[in-house]
This record gives structure tokens, sequence and C-alpha cells, in this order.
């Protein structure tokens, strides 16, 4: 990343255009301060705090890591959020590059075993780290010429990452013809492998002819909170993601926000928890600080805004901020979820760390999300055994409880976490939403694919759309911003920088893109950005 030493001024180019940005003076002492404790905001303020830039991290919460969330339930925590690392090696540089080893901070295990899917006419496929593993899985399961069908989507899966990684993941926000420019640049006949205009379940259907592996990769769409009938084909990028590594960690994702906490202010950093933010003030200079709800006011020589940017585009942090993301709220949002924490003995299905219960109607379950904003009837159930190893060998749970009476056989309680799809209406919903009726057809559901969960007595928390809502303020509990659907989807994010000088955006709902590592990147995009302008 360019740091300028010498120059009054600098260009940094955002989206092909150039846009100046004024020096600080030397004089300057007022900090950064940053909005929002998710992860891209801790990464923003490790950032600044590792290159002693004096920081300010406001989190309305009363503890680190937004979506990535530490959630008690009794005398346990489960992870109430993300519950897998990909792309580990953005946290490996981010940590390299402040003179530390994040292997050394949070103990992490490859998973072997990435899934364990299951269909209503019985059938399951574990899909594995290594490729060459699933594709004889997936032999035995549906014929030999699809496992190699699953190769050659790899090795286009592969393909769209490495041409996608440096022309658009790891840089600033680019516009449709500069990324062409870049790619073309580099190797022009890479431009084919992107797939633009074709929508991901269109790909799958050229690659595969068992429509229960079109439903399986599909699924990828759901990790930016999307439908794969309108996501761009280049998700199938996500398979090479996964097979270059699927990480667990030890203590809980939420580990990963404690550790990012800790070396923040170790290095200097100031961490205020309960601290709201009203709103963002400007000057002619751009951004100059913060009013909290309480009233006080903190000067500030630039502003990081790191929660949702339709929460700025709908002023609900200050008229003066909203042109930095004004086109924002009038995206598609993507899908909220309804999630339960369990405390359950659970029976019968051969549960492994994740698991995955297919609807029997992939496109009347996406019709009723996307196009109805309604719950399915009949959703994809995911569930998380939090307690189970990485791989099948590994599955023996911890225990939570102490067993029930009935002898050394009876199973132990697990830490479980069931997660839906669902519409992002947590602003609209109404009160009578019928959450406990949605609840249980989940439950019936599990137990149809042979999944007793012994819930009597247990603890459980549920998380609606409405919920969602209340802690990411800004688009009705969308939980990754707009949804990915059509080629412009990318484009339409907005970068780090914008109209509103000396107020910089990070977070899922920005450039690069929604999940724990793009979101890393969208911290060290923005923090980039306040360096340049120093």
């Amino acid at each position: 990343m360019y740091l300028p030493t010498d120059s009054s001024r600098v260009q940094v180019v955002h989206g092909g255009n150039a846009a100046k940005m004024t020096r600080l003076p030397l004089s300057e002492r007022r900090p950064v301060v940053v909005i929002g404790a998710g992860i891209a905001g801790l990464v923003a303020t490790f950032e600044l705090a590792s290159r002693s830039i004096p920081t300010v991290l406001l989190e309305a919460a009363d503890r680190p890591g937004g979506k990535m969330r530490r959630t008690p339930l009794g005398a346990h925590s489960f992870d109430g959020g993300p519950t897998v690392l990909t792309m580990r090696w953005v946290f490996d540089e981010l940590f390299a590059d402040a003179g530390l080893s994040f292997a050394a901070h949070v103990a992490t295990r490859p998973a072997e075993i990435l899934a364990r899917h299951a269909w209503p006419d019985g059938s399951r496929l574990d899909l594995h780290a290594d490729a060459q593993t699933s594709a004889q899985e997936i032999g035995r399961f549906a014929g030999r010429e699809e496992g190699e069908r699953f190769l050659r989507f790899c090795d286009d899966a592969r393909a769209t990452y490495r041409t996608l990684e440096h022309s658009f993941i790891r840089g600033q926000r680019p516009s449709m013809p500069g990324l062409v420019r870049r790619i073309a640049a580099r190797r022009a006949a890479d431009l084919a492998s992107i797939r633009p205009f074709e929508t991901l379940w269109s790909a799958l259907g050229r690659h595969f002819r068992d429509p229960r592996l079109r439903q399986l990769f599909g699924r990828y769409a759901t990790y930016c909170g999307s439908s794969p009938f309108d996501a761009p084909a280049t998700l199938m990028l996500v398979a090479h993601v996964e097979q270059a590594g699927v990480w667990l960690v030890d203590e809980g994702m939420f580990r990963i926000a404690e550790v990012l906490e800790e070396l923040a202010r170790g290095r200097g950093a100031q961490v205020r928890y309960a601290s709201r933010v009203a709103s963002i003030r400007t000057d002619s200079e751009g951004a100059c600080g913060v009013e909290l709800e309480d009233g006080e006011f903190l000067p500030a020589s630039a502003v990081i805004a790191a929660g949702d940017s339709a929460a700025l585009a709908r002023g609900l942090l200050g008229r003066a901020a909203v042109p930095a993301a004004r086109q924002s709220h009038r995206q598609p949002p993507s899908l909220s979820a309804m999630t339960w924490l369990v405390g359950a003995r659970p029976r019968g299905f051969p549960l492994v760390r994740h698991n995955v219960f297919f609807s029997a109607d992939y496109r009347a379950e996406f019709d009723a999300l996307i196009g109805r904003q309604e719950f399915a009837a009949d959703p994809t159930i995911y569930l998380c055994a939090q307690d189970r190893g990485a791989s099948a060998a590994a599955a023996a749970p911890s225990v939570l409880e102490s067993p029930a009476p009935g002898g050394d056989d009876a199973p132990e309680a697990e830490r479980i976490f069931v997660l839906v799809n669902a519409p992002a209406i947590g602003d609209r919903a109404p009160a009578h939403a019928p959450f406990e009726e949605i609840e249980a057809g989940v439950f019936r559901t599990l137990g149809r694919f042979g999944l007793a969960l012994d819930r009597e007595g247990a603890r459980i928390r549920r998380c609606t759309p409405a919920d969602f809502a209340r802690l990411y303020p800004g688009r009705g509990g969308a939980l990754y911003g707009a949804a990915s659907h059509g080629w412009r989807a990318s484009f339409q994010r907005p970068g780090s920088s914008g109209p509103v000088p000396r107020l910089y955006l990070a977070g899922g709902s920005v450039h690069p893109g929604p999940g724990v590592p793009m979101a890393a990147i969208s911290g060290r995009l923005a923090a980039a950005r306040v360096l340049e302008a120093r």
C-alpha cells in the first residue's frame, strides 16, 4: 500500500476517477474515530494503531465482534454468527504486516469434512476439503461422470478466483470498465472465466446433471445472502476458497474479535463500548467528529463508519453522512435469518460439525424468500454442532452438561446452532409473525431427516429478522448488505472512500463484499485510505 511521505497532496484512484485528498497538518492531534467493533472496524482500528495513529473505536454493544458475536446461553458461549474461517491468508497477512503471527494468537484447525448434506429422499453426501476425495464421494453418490464434472467445476472456480483476487478482491473498488482493463492487462483470456452476465444456477446447470449437486453448490449464493437463481456465476469461486482451507477456531470465531481488540488496545487504541453514535459531523474540510447519543462530541481527524452503509444512506448517522452511501438503501437487501441456539442431546442422524438439510424444492424456497419476501414453507436448514471436531473421526462431542440419568451411554448435551434463511423484513414484520410456528416446523423437519434433538428442559435462544434489525440497523435485518443479484451488484457497493472527505466506509455492505475475510479486507482498505491522506 502506498503511504505518502513528503507531498502535501496525494491522488487516490477510486472507481476510475482521481479524488484529491488533503494531507492533515503535522500538528493534527485529533484521533481517527472508528464506528462499529465488527470485524471490519476491529481490523481498521488494529491497522491504524499498529502504525501509531491515535484511534478511538466506538461500539454500541457491550463487547466486540458485531455479527461475529459470542452469545451466552446458560453457562456456555456459542458462536452466534459465522461458524468457520476461510481465506485465512487475510489474517495471516494482517498480523504479519504488524510484526505478529496470527497462528500464535488464534488456535485453528483445518476442517477435513466441509459439510454433510442430506436430502428428503434419504440421500447424503459429505463434501471434503480435498477435491479428489470429494470427487470420489460424488462418484459414489451420483455416478463417475458427475465426479469428473466436479473436478472440472473446481478448475473453473480456481480460474475465477485467481482472476478476481488481485483485480477485484484485494483492490480498492473498481468500476466494471476498470476491472476489465485490469484483467485484460494481465491476461485477456481470463475475461472469459468470470462470466459476469451468467447466473450461478445457469452455470451449475452446465457443470452438473444431478439436480442435488446443483442445489448443493447453489448454496454458495446464500453465503452472501442471495439467491442462486439471480446471483452471478462468479460465486463459483467459493468452491476454490473452501478447498484452499476451511478452518475451525478452537475457542470460537469470536476469539478473533477478542484478539484484535486486545492487540489494538495494546498498541494505544481506545475502545469504548455502550457508545452509540447519533451523528457524524462535518466541517469545510469533511468529517470532523461524531456526536454520541448522550450529547458528547468527539473531534476526529477522520471517521471510519464500519456498519451497514444503508444506515448512513437512511440518515441514521446524521444528514451530513448521507451522501457517502446515498444509493445503498435503494438496492434490494440480502437475506436475513432465523437462528436457534440450543443445548440439546442429538439422536439419530450422524451429525458432523457442519450439516445441511435441503428443502425439496429449491426454486420455491427462493421464490418465497426473494420474490414474495416471505418465510419459506420448506426451508433448507443449516445446523452447526459446535462441539464436533474437524473430521468424522473426531466427531465426539465435549460435555456441556452432566449426562442425563440412564447409564454411561446416555448422550451428552451439545451446543447446537440452527439457521434458516429469512426475508429481511425485520423493520416491518408484524408483531404476530408466526415465529413459534416456524420454529416448530424446522424441528419437525429435522425429525423427518432422522435427527431428534431432546429439547425438553433445554435452554433455547431464538433470533429473528426483527432482532437482527435492532442489532444491525439500516436494512431490515439483512445480514450481508445488499443482495448480490446481477452483474451490477458488485459495482454498486460503496467503496472505502466517496464524496464526503475524511469519511471512510468499511464492512460487509461495502467493497469487496460480505463474509468475515471480505469484511476484514474492507477494514484494511479503509485504513489505507486514512493513511494515504495523512
